[in-house]
């Protein structure tokens, strides 16, 4: 079984979560997040697995969240090349799998955002993990989240990815912005969240995995 051939933009939209409330500002700053993973709330992930689309043994994976300390944080997301075999063309976190000879999930996403944009780990200050995320491709993905200090360069391997860009951590934590999609594909239905975000004259469509993932990041600091 392959990945969908599915142009997410063009799938409908069943629900914009506007009812919900966004996470305070000031629950977005460096010393908030620092207290909060520091003694962590009682809350449950809304995302955790993918309906399975590719056919093959589950590999761990590890992806840094970046949350980059502007007086308005934002969030460092790249653009994976149209080569790639999996997730292609699309948004993600900087990561990929979890090698024999890492640490752990800590190591793999540091050594991963090293590898793929060149961020320094002098720059990172690690402050914890959310839930692993099952892809409907079998990988189980750990997200790390870190800080990023200012004064970083990056050096993206064109290999991998074609383009880096920040959003707004405050824009991605208003479920204002957080759609529901939802189509039937070889006799399944699928549903995911898109977050779209205009970037000057680039739409950037954030959906699928890291998505999720950034919803579970709101529910976690909603909670």
């Amino acid at each position: 079984m392959t990945a969908p051939k599915i142009d997410p933009r063009t799938v409908p939209v069943i629900q914009v979560d506007s009812h919900l409330p966004a996470v305070e500002h000031q629950r977005l700053q460096a010393d908030a997040l620092r207290s909060r993973f520091s003694a962590p709330p009682v809350w449950k992930p809304e995302f955790l697995a993918e309906k399975k689309f590719m056919d093959r043994q589950p590999m761990s994976a590890a992806v840094l969240l970046p949350i980059v300390l502007h007086p308005e944080p934002t969030v460092l997301l790249t653009l994976r090349t149209q080569h790639l075999s999996t997730h292609s063309g699309q948004i993600a976190f900087p990561g990929g799998k979890v090698d024999e000879t890492d640490a752990g999930a800590v190591a793999a996403a540091l050594r991963e955002a090293q590898e793929e944009i060149g961020l320094d780990a002098q720059f990172v200050e690690v402050l914890g993990q959310l839930p692993v995320y099952v892809t409907g491709s079998a990988f189980h993905v750990t997200p790390v989240v870190a800080l990023i200090s200012p004064g970083f360069a990056l050096n993206p391997n064109p290999n991998e990815v074609a383009d880096i860009f920040e959003v707004p951590l405050a824009y991605l934590m208003n479920p204002a912005h957080h759609r529901h999609h939802q189509v039937v594909w070889q006799g399944a239905q699928r549903q995911w969240l898109s977050m779209p975000y205009q970037d000057h004259l680039t739409e950037r469509f954030i959906w699928g995995a890291t998505a999720g993932m950034l919803r579970n990041f709101y529910r976690f600091l909603l909670a």
